[in-house]
This record gives structure tokens, C-alpha cells and sequence, in this order.
């Protein structure tokens, strides 16, 4: 899985001198870098070779084949001169492996989440108008595979649209895992309302990395003191993704497909943060930002993990909860799948979630819980929940219609 530092990025190639000027220019986190255009280019002058390199390592990047990356641009050819090459110049001259040898190959692959829904309508949106790539230079069109960054704000977004009829999966996670170790053990039970906003906006944070951006140090130098987490949302609508190991190549695995459509936040106006429950510094380090480039925060009390399970932290055994468990095991095959590293460094069994929150008081729009091990939030309901309060405040200048009650539902009004 490609790293989120910038440094690592560019590498040691032709985009390195290009640092201080990617840095002036706003282009400072990877997920924004990835989706410059022909016309974002020349504005900083880029010379033909750094186009190139930046074409070459935005198609290793989202295949988790960056070692290669520094290899295959010394060479001096262009993408579609390097996918031209046999199998065995692969091989013999990158050392390149044979199963990523394939994985290069397949133009139309990246290593994102496998089970995410497409569908080929449009979704229509007047205030997004940033593109993902121009048709301005005809020799990067045609180079293109068919991923992420080719397209426009709105043509990534109808990747994730939902239909009539969909029933989503937020409030509790994806379906029940079904029988545990022959029914021998049955599964925890559901928590089937979403939280009141009462049980998060008082809860006290400590902010123990920022929002990556070139050159900046890996981790807050100071200790920040604690802060009530309201504080967070009070003036743009956030995500908050509950993590519940650092570590857990599941847990690294869906918050790097998450802060990969970065840009699709951005322009829908919602912040990023991740909530760690045990501050070890090694795992941020560790964390942060080669899996996620937000805001980290460390939440002592527990207490997003609290609501999340309606007042109860969400624990499982190992043993039942993934061994035996045949998602949990589909749900690492998923990961493993995406080339992602891990360790087992930290407590693991406190299981997380993710809350789509509207600005100020406006309450949680949306809450998913982690059901069984390595359970994500999908994306088609995430992106269309974020969709749906953006327009709503665009109409109305509200997120969310409070309930008469302190208990949000995730139906926007």
C-alpha cells in the first residue's frame, strides 16, 4: 500500500527539486498531488520528465508497487513504454516479483476495496468543479488506465452512488457473521439506534498529529492539552473514524481507502480525523502518514468506542471473534490483498466504527459499527450521506434537522 507521505511519494527521482514549489503551490498531501492536471502542471512549469514521473508513480501508488517506483523512473520511458515490457525484462531488470508483475499489468486494477459498489450514473453536482485530469495532453490521455484519478469530482462520485431500493448498512455493520464456531457462540448483541449527540460532544480529545502536509514533523512536539471534541466539528462537518488498532492491517487497510478519496471530502467541505483509543507512539509513527494523513486523536476515555456501542465498549475475544469467525476472515483477506504491512503491538479487541457528523450542534448523520473484525463503512454510503448534508445546507443552510429527541437518525430532511 502506497504511503500518504509526500516525501515518500517523490522519491529520489526528477520530483524532488520540485518540493519547495509543490509546497507554495497547496499541492502538499498525496491524495491532492495524485490528481493534478495537465493545466496544474504547466502552471508550475513541470518539465515533460516530471509529468512523467508523476504519471508513473500515481499508477504505482495505486497498486501498492512503490519500491519500484524510483527503478522504473530512472529509466527514462514513459508509462506506456514500461507496461509495453515483457514479463521478463520485468523481472531481470526491476527485480520485480512475479505476482506484482501482474498486478502492474492490469491496467484496470488498483488496490482498493475490492466489494466497492459502481455504477455508471452520474450524480449531478453544481458546486464541485474540480477535475481529476485534462484531455489537454493527448500522450498522458493515452497512457491513462481506467483509475481513479482520470476523472472528474463528479464522475468519481457516481462510483459511488446509490440506487432506489439500497438498504444501507449504517447504524449497525454489515450483515451478521451467522453462526460463530457451529453456533456454539453466539454473536454480540446489535446496537440498532445511532447515538445521541449528547454522548460525543462532550468528550475530551488530544490531538497527537496533524493533518499531513509536506515537510512537517511526524508527530506534535508539544503535548497539546485536551480538548472537547465539538470543538472539531463547529464549523465544517467531519468524519470521525474510530480505529481500533493502529496496527491491525484491517484497521490500516480501511483508513487508507478512506483518506485516499481525500479530495472528494475536501471538495464536499468535511474534515478527516482518526480516534485511537491507546496512545503508543511507535504505532502513530507507524500510522501516520503512510496509511492515513489526517488529524490523529486519542480518545482516553474511550468514549467514541463507548457510544458507539450505546454507552458499552464493543469487545470480542480473538479467538471467537476472528478465528472463528468466517467474515472477520474474509475481512483480512480483503486487507492482505491490498499489500498492507502490520503487527500485533496493542490492545485489539475494543472494536470501532465511523460517525458522519454535520457542523456545530446539527448531530450524527450517519454511524457504522464495526459488527465483526475489519468491518468498513462503505464508501457508496459514506460519500452519499456527505452528498446528501451538502446539498441540504446549500438549500437550506442546515445539515442536520434536529430531532425533538437527542437521538439522530441517518435520514437527512
Amino acid at each position: 500500500m502506497g504511503s500518504f507521505s509526500v516525501e515518500d511519494f517523490v522519491g529520489n527521482g526528477v520530483l524532488k527539486d520540485l518540493l519547495p514549489t509543490l509546497l507554495d503551490e497547496g499541492w502538499d498531501d498525496v491524495p491532492t498531488l495524485k490528481v493534478m492536471n495537465s493545466e496544474d502542471m504547466d502552471a508550475i512549469s513541470m518539465t515533460r520528465q516530471q509529468k512523467e514521473a508523476i504519471e508513473i508513480r500515481t499508477y504505482l501508488h495505486d497498486r501498492s508497487l512503490m519500491p519500484y517506483a524510483d527503478r522504473l523512473e530512472s529509466t527514462g520511458k514513459c508509462l506506456p513504454e514500461l507496461l509495453s515490457l515483457s514479463v521478463e525484462d520485468l523481472t531481470s531488470q526491476f527485480r520485480m516479483k512475479r505476482g506484482h508483475v501482474a498486478r502492474f499489468r492490469d491496467r484496470k486494477s488498483s488496490c482498493v476495496d475490492p466489494s466497492t459498489n459502481k455504477s455508471d450514473a452520474p450524480i449531478p453536482s453544481t458546486s464541485i468543479k474540480r477535475t481529476y485530469q485534462s484531455n489537454s495532453s493527448k500522450r498522458m490521455l493515452s497512457m491513462r488506465s481506467r483509475t481513479f484519478q482520470d476523472k472528474t469530482v463528479e464522475q468519481a462520485l457516481s462510483e459511488f452512488k446509490i440506487e432506489d431500493g439500497y438498504v444501507f448498512k449504517g447504524i449497525v455493520a454489515t450483515e451478521l457473521a451467522g453462526h460463530i464456531a457451529c453456533g456454539c457462540v453466539q454473536p454480540s448483541p446489535i446496537v440498532d439506534k445511532i447515538a445521541p449527540y449528547s454522548a460525543i460532544e462532550n468528550i475530551s480529545v488530544q490531538k497527537l498529529t496533524p493533518e499531513y502536509k509536506i515537510g512537517m514533523e511526524r508527530l506534535v512536539k508539544t503535548k497539546t492539552p485536551p480538548m472537547k471534541a465539538s470543538a472539531l466539528w463547529h464549523d465544517k462537518p467531519a468524519i470521525i473514524l474510530c480505529i481500533r488498532r493502529p496496527g491491525c492491517i484491517m484497521c490500516r487497510a480501511e483508513a487508507h481507502q478512506l483518506y485516499a478519496r481525500k479530495p472528494i471530502f475536501d471538495a464536499l467541505g468535511y474534515q478527516l480525523f482518526a480516534v485511537i483509543h491507546e496512545n503508543i507512539e511507535s504505532e502513530v509513527k507507524d500510522f501516520w502518514p503512510r496509511y492515513w494523513g489526517g488529524t490523529v486523536l486519542f480518545d482516553q476515555g474511550r468514549e467514541f468506542f463507548k457510544a458507539l456501542g450505546g454507552g458499552k465498549l464493543m469487545k470480542e475475544k480473538f479467538l471467537f471473534g476472528f478465528l472463528f469467525n468466517p467474515r472477520a476472515i474474509a475481512n483480512y483477506k480483503r486487507a492482505k490483498a491490498m499489500g498492507i504491512k502490520q503487527n500485533f503491538n496493542g490492545e485489539g479487541e475494543i472494536k470501532g466504527g465511523l460517525f458522519i457528523l454535520g457542523s456545530a450542534k446539527r448531530g450524527i448523520a450517519y454511524q457504522f459499527i464495526e459488527r465483526n473484525f475489519g468491518d468498513w463503512a462503505p464508501l457508496s454510503e459514506v460519500i452519499e450521506i456527505c452528498t446528501k448534508i451538502q446539498s441540504h445546507s446549500q438549500a437550506s443552510g442546515l445539515s442536520i434537522k434536529p430531532s425533538q429527541e437527542d437521538n439522530r437518525s441517518s435520514s437527512l430532511v
